[in-house]
């Protein structure tokens, strides 16, 4: 299941093959809720190498609060949300990791690096600044679309999608639920 994983990522272009490397890390599989193996990398040497990005994560707290007097509310996940992101090219050189099969580094931005939520929270930011704490909520990749009223609630979706394909964020449909009044958020069940 790992090799056909690593061979996943090589086909869609997150990763690619090197000869040689200075900076090596291992993998580790890890077993999701789904069944499906997530390829993870020990990034700890890596990690302790950089500095600290102090971009700000939204407290849970808030956002689940927000969520009182919507009528209609829909759940977006981020399909494989970090690996929407590009690494610098002078920087993928230092996510390289070792398999039985071939040396890789990543084009895109990994989990498990030290500043991966940072850096895709600085992104829903700078993309949805105009709409959070309005008609939304973002939360690293988790989105939340809401509606005052159960009738405006498409143009709130369509508003928010339009954002998402400006930008090119793709969406995981599998953990998507639309137009409902209450559902899972981080943890919490929501509703109006």
């Amino acid at each position: 299941m790992v090799k056909e994983e690593v061979m996943k990522l090589l086909q869609v272009g997150f990763i690619k093959p090197v000869d040689y490397s200075q900076w090596v890390s291992n993998i580790i599989p890890v077993l999701k809720k789904n069944g499906k193996i997530r390829i993870c990398i020990d990034f700890r040497d890596i990690n302790k190498a950089c500095p600290k990005d102090e971009f700000p994560l939204p407290s849970i707290d808030v956002i689940v609060d927000a969520t009182a007097g919507f009528e209609l509310l829909s759940l977006m996940d981020g399909f494989l949300g970090y690996n929407q992101i590009r690494i610098s090219e002078k920087d993928q050189a230092k996510t390289m990791f070792i398999t039985p099969w071939g040396t890789y580094y990543y084009a895109v931005m990994p989990f498990g690096l030290k500043n991966a939520d940072a850096t895709y929270q600085r992104a829903m930011t700078y993309i949805f600044h105009d709409l959070i704490h309005k008609i939304m909520e973002s939360y690293v990749d988790d989105l939340l679309a809401k509606a005052k009223k159960r009738c405006d609630h498409l143009e709130v979706l369509r508003i928010i999608l339009s954002h998402l394909i400006e930008y090119e964020v793709k969406l995981n449909l599998e953990k998507c639920v639309f137009g409902v009044t209450g559902g899972k958020l981080l943890g919490y069940i929501i509703s109006s």
